[in-house]
C-alpha cells in the first residue's frame, strides 16, 4: 500500500525526468506556436463573421397586421406577437443621414470622441482606462471604441474574459478595414441597447426615441439627444421617467462634454439643461394576438430570412382590439366566469380573416377554440338545411319556398332501434307556420321537417358545398346541428351567403416584403361560385328576419345585418353569427370540458358580437345586400293565423311564385267596429290567454272561409 511520501517521492522523480527532457526554448515555442495559432483562428472568424449588412437586415422578422384597415381608412400597420423563436425585438432602422447632427455629436462626446481619427482602437483611451482600473483596483473605465462596442453586440456575448477582449479587438479592426466610419457609426447606432418596452428589448435610437419621447429620431432636440446618448451607459437604470436624478445628472454631463469639444454652444447647452425630462413613456403599439399568429406561422410560405422579412397578414388591428374586448367583457358577465369563448371575423369577398380570438387567454391555454374546438352548432346549422332547401333541384322547382307552410306539431322519427323526438326551445308548438317563421323563430321540429323532406345526404353534401370540411352524418337530426364543426368553418359558410354564393378560401397572409423594398404578394384572393346567388338572397333575407322579429332582436337597430343564434343540446354550446356584405363575425362560447352553459346563443353569443360590431365596426349594417335578378316578391295567404292579411309580400325564386288570383287584402280592422273591438278586449281581459288563442283560431278559421268563399264566387 503506497503512503502519501511515497506518492510524493513517485511524483517528484517523473517530474524530474520531465524537465531533463524538455528544454526551456521548447516550452516558448510551443507557447508562441499557441499564440499564433489562436491569433490566426481569432483572425479567420473576423475575416468570415464581421460583415455589416444593411440596417434593415438585422430587424426579426415580424408579423404585421394588414397595411390598410377593413373598412378602407388609413391605417399604418401594428406589430403581432413575434414569431416563434424570434427575438422579442423593438427597432426602428433609420439612416445616418437622417439623423440630427446634435444626436451624433453627443454619442461620440460621450462614447467615442476620436472616432473619426482611430482605426477601431483608441490606444489613448485604452491606456487611460488602464491606468484608472488599476488604481481603482477594479473596473472601473472602459477602453471600448465604438467599433469595438459594435463588434461586441453583433458578434459576441458580453463576458469580460482576455479571450473575448482579444476577438473583440481583431474584429474591430477587421470592421474598420472593410466599412468607411458612416457605415459603422450608422450600424452602432441602429444596434446599441437602449431598454426595455415590456418584454421587448429596445435596439437602436429610433426605437428608443419612439418609446421615451413619443417621436420620430428625426426630431429630437438637443437635450432629448444627449438623454439618449447618457443612456447607453446605463439604459435601463437612467430611465428619465423613473429615475430622474440620475438621469438628469447624466444628461447635464454629456451636454457639458458636448460643450467642451465645441459639439454644441453655450447658449444651446444651457437652453437644453433647462428643458425637462420626460415623465412617461410610449410603449409600441402591438397586438397580442397569438392564436391569430399561430395560425399564419402553419401557413408561411418556405423560405422566410431570419432577419429583415416582414410579413402583411389580414389581421385589421381596430377589429382584433375589439374583438378581445368584447370575448372578455362578454366572459365576465354573471355565470360565465369559467367558460371559454372564441370569435371569428372575415371579409366574405376575400377570405381574409380579418380578427381572431381563440380563448380568454394564450397564457394559460394555446388551444384554438375558434379552428381546433369541433363543437355542435345547434341552430345556428339551420341555414345550411335553408340553401339545401330552397335551392332548385336540378330543372325541377325546389322543395320550399318561404312562404312553405311548415306543420309544428309533435314528431317522432323511429331509425332501427332509435327513437328521435325533437321539440322546441319551448316545448310548445304553433301548429302551422311559414318556412319564414320557423327561421325567425328558430324552431326545431318544423326545421327537422325541412331536413327530413329534403334528405339528410344532401343537407350533409350542402354543408361541405359551402366549405365546411369536418365530417358531416347524413342523419336527421343533422337538420338541427348534430354535427360537430369549427368556428372558422361555420363562420364561411355564411360568408358564402353574405358573398351572394360566392365561397373564398381563407386567407391570413397578404403578402411579404423585405424591409427598404416594395411588398411581394405571395398569396391572392381565390374565390369560386358555390351556391345560386339567388338562393343566397333568399336565405339572407330569412336571417335579415331573424334581426328585426326573431331571436337575434338585440341587433335590430344595426340595420342590413342577417344572423343566427344557435344552441347545442343541454346548452353546452352557445353560437351567434352575424353578417353584412363585407363582414362575417361568429361567436362560440362554452366549456372546454362539455359542461351546461346554461345560456343560449341569444344570451351568451350576440351579446359578445353586438359589443364587437358597436367597438370596432361601427358603420356595418349600412350597406345593403344587392337583390340578384330573378327574385320576385308576391303575396300570398298562407299561415301567420288571424294577425296575418291576404296579400302579406314574400320573396320568391321567379317562376314559384304563387298566383294572386282571387286574393284580397284586408285587415281586420276593416269589419270590426270599435265597439266589437271594446267587447273583444274586456272579454281578454276577464278570460286571460286561454280565450286569446282560442278567438285566434276562431277568426283565423273565419278568415279562411270568408276568403275561400269569396274565391269561389269570383271563379263562377
Amino acid at each position: 500500500m503506497l503512503t502519501w511520501p511515497a506518492v510524493r517521492q513517485r511524483a517528484s522523480e517523473i517530474a524530474g525526468r520531465i524537465r531533463q527532457r524538455v528544454r526551456p526554448r521548447m516550452v516558448v515555442l510551443g507557447l508562441a506556436g499557441a499564440v499564433v495559432a489562436g491569433t490566426g483562428m481569432v483572425t479567420v472568424e473576423a475575416l468570415l463573421r464581421a460583415r455589416l449588412g444593411t440596417i434593415e437586415d438585422r430587424v426579426p422578422p415580424a408579423l404585421v397586421t394588414r397595411p390598410a384597415a377593413w373598412d378602407g381608412a388609413r391605417t399604418a400597420p401594428v406589430t403581432l406577437a413575434p414569431l416563434s423563436g424570434a427575438p422579442a425585438e423593438r427597432r426602428e432602422p433609420i439612416a445616418l443621414a437622417e439623423l440630427p447632427d446634435h444626436l451624433i455629436g453627443a454619442v461620440l462626446a460621450v462614447e467615442d470622441q476620436r472616432f473619426v481619427t482611430h482605426h477601431g482602437l483608441d490606444v489613448r483611451r485604452i491606456g487611460g482606462a488602464l491606468a484608472a482600473n488599476v488604481k481603482a483596483g477594479g473596473i472601473a473605465q472602459g477602453g471600448s471604441t465604438i467599433t469595438q462596442q459594435l463588434a461586441k453586440n453583433l458578434f459576441l456575448h458580453a463576458g469580460r474574459t482576455p479571450l473575448r477582449k482579444f476577438r473583440e479587438a481583431v474584429m474591430a479592426l477587421t470592421l474598420e478595414a472593410r466599412h468607411d466610419k458612416d457605415q459603422i457609426l450608422e450600424a452602432y447606432l441602429n444596434e446599441i441597447y437602449l431598454g426595455q418596452d415590456g418584454g421587448q428589448a429596445i435596439h437602436g435610437v429610433g426605437a428608443a426615441a419612439r418609446f421615451h419621447f413619443g417621436k420620430d429620431a428625426r426630431e429630437l432636440t438637443l437635450g432629448e439627444s444627449a438623454m439618449l446618448a447618457a443612456m447607453i451607459r446605463a439604459p435601463n437604470r437612467l430611465v428619465p421617467s423613473r429615475h430622474p436624478k440620475d438621469a438628469r445628472a447624466r444628461r447635464d454631463l454629456v451636454l457639458d462634454l458636448m460643450a467642451a469639444q465645441e459639439r454644441a454652444s453655450g447658449p444651446a447647452v444651457a437652453r437644453a439643461k433647462r428643458s425637462r425630462l420626460p415623465t412617461r413613456t410610449h410603449p409600441a403599439r402591438t397586438l397580442d394576438a397569438r392564436h391569430f399568429r399561430d395560425v399564419v406561422e402553419d401557413e408561411l410560405p418556405r423560405g422566410i430570412p431570419s432577419r429583415g422579412a416582414m410579413v402583411h397578414t389580414t389581421l385589421d388591428a381596430s377589429l382584433q382590439r375589439a374583438a378581445e374586448r368584447a370575448v372578455l367583457a362578454g366572459l365576465a358577465r354573471d355565470g360565465l366566469g369559467g367558460a371559454e369563448a372564441a370569435l371569428v371575423a372575415i371579409d366574405p369577398r376575400t377570405g381574409e380573416v380579418l380578427a381572431l380570438v381563440g380563448g380568454r387567454d394564450y397564457s394559460r391555454s394555446q388551444f384554438n377554440r375558434a379552428t381546433e374546438a369541433r363543437r355542435q352548432p345547434g341552430s345556428a346549422f339551420k341555414p345550411i338545411v335553408a340553401v339545401a332547401a330552397l335551392a332548385p333541384q336540378g330543372d325541377d322547382a325546389p322543395t320550399f319556398t318561404l312562404a312553405s307552410v311548415v306543420p309544428d306539431e309533435p314528431l317522432r322519427v323511429t331509425t332501427g332501434q332509435t327513437t328521435w323526438e325533437p321539440v322546441n326551445y319551448d316545448r310548445t308548438y304553433r301548429g302551422d307556420v311559414t318556412f319564414r317563421e320557423a327561421m325567425e323563430q328558430s324552431l326545431n321540429v318544423p326545421f327537422a321537417r325541412i331536413g327530413m323532406e329534403v334528405g339528410a345526404k344532401e343537407v350533409a353534401a350542402t354543408g361541405r358545398r359551402l366549405g365546411i370540411t369536418s365530417t358531416l352524418n347524413p342523419v336527421p337530426s343533422l337538420a338541427l346541428g348534430s354535427s360537430e364543426v369549427t368556428l372558422l368553418e361555420l363562420v364561411r359558410a355564411y360568408g358564402v351567403l353574405a358573398a351572394g354564393g360566392q365561397l373564398a378560401s381563407t386567407r391570413t397572409i397578404v403578402g411579404q416584403a423585405v424591409r427598404g423594398a416594395e411588398e411581394v404578394r405571395t398569396t391572392r384572393v381565390t374565390t369560386e361560385a358555390v351556391l345560386d346567388p339567388r338562393v343566397a338572397y333568399l336565405v339572407t333575407s330569412a336571417l335579415q328576419g331573424v334581426v328585426s322579429n326573431g331571436t337575434g332582436r338585440a341587433l335590430a337597430s344595426r340595420g342590413a345585418v342577417a344572423g343566427k343564434t344557435g344552441t347545442s343540446n343541454d346548452w353546452r354550446d352557445a353560437w351567434f353569427v352575424a353578417y353584412t356584405p363585407s363582414l362575417v363575425v361568429g361567436v362560440w362560447v362554452g366549456h372546454d370540458d362539455g359542461r351546461s352553459l346554461q345560456r343560449t346563443g341569444a344570451t351568451a353569443a350576440l351579446p359578445i358580437v353586438a359589443r364587437f360590431l358597436a367597438e370596432g365596426a361601427p358603420r356595418a349594417g349600412r350597406e345593403r345586400f344587392e337583390m340578384p335578378a330573378g327574385i320576385v316578391e308576391a303575396a300570398t295567404t298562407s299561415g301567420g293565423g288571424w294577425f296575418a292579411t291576404c296579400g302579406r309580400p314574400e320573396l320568391f325564386l321567379e317562376g314559384t311564385e304563387p298566383s294572386t288570383r282571387g286574393c284580397v287584402d284586408f285587415h281586420l280592422t276593416d269589419w270590426v267596429d270599435d265597439r266589437m273591438v271594446e267587447r273583444l278586449e274586456r272579454l281578454i281581459e276577464r278570460e286571460g290567454a286561454r280565450e286569446l288563442r282560442r278567438l285566434e283560431s276562431v277568426l283565423a278559421r273565419e278568415a279562411r272561409d270568408w276568403a275561400r268563399r269569396l274565391t269561389e264566387r269570383q271563379n263562377r
